[in-house]
């Protein structure tokens, strides 16, 4: 069992994101090391590029801050390794756009994940399509190649989004961009059930998710809840500083995701 299956195990999985380098790439590992501490199952490590079309103004904001502050991709595998030593046994993905990942090229870029303890990756601009462009070297290296659905994926495309996946699906529940809205939650449980009919992998839930509330509505349908933004947005009030209130504000929403466990199971 990988450390990805493990986290899905236990009941629905929290998935907390954060950006590399922001506010610095000395803050960051605090902040990683918060989100654990808060009960997160899974940590999303965000690969800052200029042109982050699928995020909103948060994370768009936590990208150029990083990049301002100077981060480089040997600093975000360097992170990652780091993390790896501190926390052996939970789960760490990175995402983040092509041009970062392939400018070395595939076998480079899925190499240097395998050697720095990283799970799986998530690269939110190679459709599943051009899946040689970069999965098929990541699961040469035993690294899962996380996909996305999202609510125009239909029966007709959904078999190639699932062709190669791994770790989990990521489903995207709005058409459009991270952090501004939030689906409806009965389509939410529509999409899930649809999406579980097709594949045995866990189905995470992200997208506008920010309150404990909310997580709680999606852990009660899915198998896993994915928040961003909303913790970029604590990096961006706090700055170095920011470690204690991600904690905080994590542990609230990993309460409310056991809670909806509990909830389901009675």
């Amino acid at each position: 069992m990988t450390r990805l299956s493990a986290a899905f195990t236990r009941g629905p999985a929290l998935v907390t994101f954060v950006t590399a380098g922001d506010p610095s790439v000395a803050a960051t590992p605090a902040i990683l090391d918060a989100m654990v501490a808060g009960g997160a199952d899974v940590i999303e490590l965000g690969m800052p590029f200029t042109d982050p079309m699928a995020d909103g103004p948060a994370i768009q904001a936590a990208n150029i801050r990083s990049l301002a502050a100077g981060i480089t991709t040997a600093q975000v595998f360097a992170l990652a390794r780091d993390f790896r030593a501190r926390h052996p046994s939970v789960p760490l993905v990175l995402m983040g756009y092509a041009n970062p990942m392939l400018r070395r090229g595939p076998d480079w870029f899925a190499t240097a994940c395998a050697e720095a303890g990283v799970d799986g990756v998530i690269c939110v601009d190679v459709p599943p399509e051009e899946d040689d462009a970069l999965g098929v070297a990541l699961r040469g290296a035993g690294v899962a190649s996380i996909r996305l659905a999202t609510p125009t994926t239909d029966a007709r495309r959904l078999p190639a989004v699932l062709a190669g996946a791994g770790g989990f699906l990521y489903y995207v529940s709005v058409a459009g961009i991270t952090g501004l809205q939030q689906a409806a939650q009965a389509s939410i449980a529509d999409a899930v059930a649809r999406l579980k009919a097709s594949t045995d992998l866990p189905v995470a839930v992200g997208f506008g998710i920010r309150t404990p509330a909310q997580a709680a509505e999606v852990a009660r349908v899915a198998d896993g809840v994915v928040v961003g933004s909303a913790i970029v947005d604590l990096v961006a009030q706090h700055g170095a500083a920011a470690a204690e209130p991600v904690r905080a504000y994590v542990a609230t929403l990993s309460a409310a995701v056991r809670g909806a466990t509990k909830d389901q199971a009675a």
